[in-house]
């Protein structure tokens, strides 16, 4: 079954591919183009990869459908909507361009409140663990009442519908910071930034990365706090070019860390002080 260390490779291999869409065709909808194919591979893999295996535990199978698809699939969506967003954008500049971004930022909301499940949503954000085996292992589903009718167009064997709703509340974090950077410029890089080397990059956990923007967030420092943290988020991911996902899942995590919760501030205090005592 898919472990722990081979849906993080997975996911960095993701994460490079994007790069690499990047640098090769150096525009959003080739990126996304990119991304499409490489992700119905992956996808399919996937498929393949779960249906012939004979044995899986329950613990595997929630992490596969909490963990592993949900990931894959909301990228393929994300980048499927970059892809319909750009190809149908009628300019690339002035009000009509804010104006049309503007209305899929509407689209977006509109269409969110229509596919989120509240209790599941609200079930999802605060990082709880207490009904997994109701919503991420297969031939749970037994209230059909008022369920998305793409449950039914769904494999009952790939999928256990919270996983596909899963996905696209990842899709709707996604395409929300990434209209966000496209319709207010002051949320993007300064002209040129995009230009840094390659070696100007983060090379530190994302999970570290999420615990700064967390700390800088609720501490009021980034423009008095009026700044949200999906804002100062879209901000970090162009400034190192990467992609941190669902940053409040992650953080949910964080605080059920055994031992110190705030492991990567508690290691830039200890090395600035160290840093400070070497020049005593």
């Amino acid at each position: 079954m898919v472990k722990t260390a081979i849906y993080k490779k997975l996911l960095a291999e993701i994460a490079a591919k994007e790069n690499e869409a990047d640098r090769i065709t150096g525009d959003l909808i080739g990126q996304a183009a990119v991304m499409i194919g490489l992700l119905q591979g992956i996808l399919m893999k996937l498929r393949e990869h779960l249906l012939n295996t004979d044995q899986i535990t329950t613990t595997e199978e929630i992490e596969f459908f909490k963990f592993v698809k949900p990931q894959v699939l909301g990228k393929l969506i994300f980048y499927n909507e970059v892809y319909r967003i750009e190809t149908t954008c009628p300019v690339s500049g002035g009000k009509m361009y804010r104006k049309y971004l503007s209305s899929q930022i509407k689209f977006l909301k509109r269409n969110h409140k229509a596919y989120s499940d509240p209790d599941f949503f609200r079930y999802y954000r605060s990082g709880r663990t207490d009904r997994d085996m109701e919503f991420f292992t297969r031939g749970q589903l037994r209230n059909f009442t008022g369920i998305d009718s793409s449950y039914f167009e769904a494999d009952p064997a790939f999928s256990t519908y919270y996983d596909n709703l899963l996905s696209r509340i990842i899709a709707h974090d996604l395409l929300y910071a990434y209209l966000l950077t496209r319709i207010e410029p002051q949320y993007t890089l300064p002209e040129g930034c995009n230009d840094f080397p390659d070696e100007f990059q983060w090379t530190g956990t994302k999970n570290a990365l999420i615990e700064l923007i967390y700390a800088l967030y609720v501490t009021g420092v980034i423009s008095n706090g009026k700044i949200g943290v999906r804002k100062i988020t879209t901000v970090f991911q162009w400034l190192f070019k990467t992609s941190l996902g669902d940053i409040h899942h992650a953080f949910h995590r964080m605080k059920d860390r055994a031992g110190s919760r705030t492991l990567f501030l508690e290691q830039l205090k200890d090395s600035l002080e160290h840093y400070m005592d070497k020049d005593l």
